[in-house]
């Protein structure tokens, strides 16, 4: 009998678009349906039917892309990020988010024969030792720990064969399923932005000369910086499908928090926060796959940060029009963060309504920011908030989410997380204060 971990390929491309096409029938019969049925409905009815339909269809996607393995996982699990920047209804995150990264481990055979072929060589050649048993599997790659000839510790990443060839099809598939059910009910030039910003960064996360390269970058920019750590690639030992970093030590969140005194949480909520503010406002590049897996910390608080595959690099015009927003909210300037949301196409037109509506959401968004401030309550009511007035976003079609926002957002939300998880305090508003100055001040050519 076989285990029911063994490994399974990823279904062939003509039965992925097979069970594509029979989900896209039924998602998109669902919609025609209800709204046949709408007709006859009350109007309160008819609001609850939808919903429950967008719901259902959510559902339904989420099980087919899990069925469906490698891109098919990322793309749907990038779209359950994605979706919490979206004006939908909270149900269908909580649908899509049941897609997660993990994967089944891929026979390490396969991975030896691949390694040996990227770098051209027998694996003793490069390593002294190479664990058989994977450090993690997800969706697109799996990791092993290797030891160096010289006995330096470090981590090899292999992409899974073929997982480039399924990329566009199933974000092209995973478009329509969502668009025939009325899933993603948004204007069409929206939803255009979004598939385009979902597939440029998993595009850059299947190339292993990239992520190279963004780890150099944010291990330049940190070198001097005592609180946080970030691997350094091997190039000798990486091509574009295998990737050779240090590895770093330190242990995942959960087993921090059981045994870090809070002086280290401390140090540690303040570090990413910190880190966050600066990659966004000064380096204008932000490691936006920010899940507690990405995260290793020390006793004493310091923090590693891994996987760089997914970095979101910013104009640094745009940065300083979001950085006018983070400080006319934070200062109750209700006129400029109107004229700033206007300026950045998240209004895309006056409308008394729909401003006082994203009023709300900044006021609520910069409640932490307002002196000093503790995470992690229970209920929250920063979360609370937002939950009541993420439905109301989908009766103005006129506020939309620019694409830049997606993964600037997804990397605040899982921040936010985690900050909360320390249950950190600290005058964020006072921390954050001088980043957003330096972004707009580059801007206008302040030294």
């Amino acid at each position: 009998m076989e285990h029911p971990l063994a490994y399974t390929p990823p279904p062939s491309k003509f039965s992925r678009l097979a069970r594509i096409g029979r989900l896209t029938s039924k998602v998109g019969g669902s919609y025609l349906g209800q709204k046949v049925k709408g007709v006859f409905q009350k109007e309160e009815d008819r609001a609850r039917d939808t919903r429950q339909m967008q719901v259902e269809g959510a559902q339904r996607v989420a099980k087919a892309m899990g069925q469906l393995k490698g891109a098919a996982m990322k793309v749907g699990q990038q779209m359950a990020q994605v979706v919490d920047g979206m004006d939908l209804p909270p149900e269908v995150g909580v649908a899509l988010r049941q897609l997660n990264d993990k994967a089944e481990p891929v026979p390490f055979a396969v991975i030896r024969e691949e390694i040996e072929r990227q770098l051209d060589g027998p694996i003793s050649q490069h390593f002294a030792s190479i664990d058989p048993a994977p450090l993690g599997t997800a969706s697109l790659a799996q990791a092993h720990a290797a030891t160096l000839h010289d006995g330096q510790q470090v981590v090899v990443k292999v992409l899974h064969e073929g997982i480039e060839g399924s990329v566009d099809t199933d974000l092209a598939a995973l478009r329509r399923i969502l668009i025939s059910g009325r899933i993603l009910n948004r204007p069409k030039a929206e939803i255009d932005d979004i598939f385009d910003e979902v597939r440029d960064r998993l595009m850059e996360e299947l190339d292993y000369y990239q992520e190279a390269a963004n780890l150099e970058f944010f291990a330049d920019a940190f070198q001097d910086d005592p609180d946080i750590v970030v691997p350094r690639s091997h190039p000798a030992l990486s091509t574009e499908r295998v990737l050779t970093m240090d590895r770093l030590s330190g242990v995942p969140l959960d087993e921090f928090l059981k045994t870090a005194s809070p002086q280290a949480k401390h140090r540690a909520a303040v570090s990413l926060a910190r880190s966050f503010f600066r990659m966004t406002y000064e380096l204008l590049a932000l490691h936006a796959d920010p899940h507690e897996g990405n995260y290793l910390f020390m006793p004493d608080g310091q923090v590693g940060i891994l996987d760089f595959g997914c970095v979101k690099r910013f104009d640094e015009y745009w940065m300083a029009d979001y950085a006018r927003v983070a400080e006319a909210a934070i200062q109750g300037d209700r006129e400029a963060v109107s004229a700033a949301v206007l300026k950045m196409g998240v209004l895309t037109g006056p409308s008394p309504a729909a401003e006082a509506l994203l009023w709300s959401f900044t006021q609520t968004i910069g409640k932490p920011f307002a002196g000093p401030y503790k995470l992690g309550a229970i209920p929250d009511p920063v979360a609370e908030k937002m939950r009541t007035l993420g439905p109301k976003f989908l009766r103005h079609p006129e506020i939309q989410t620019p694409r830049d926002v997606l993964y600037l957002h997804r990397s605040l939300g899982g921040l936010y997380s985690i900050l909360c998880r320390l249950e950190a305090e600290a005058d964020w508003g006072a921390m954050l204060s001088p980043w957003y100055r330096m972004a707009i001040d580059r801007a206008e050519g302040r030294p």
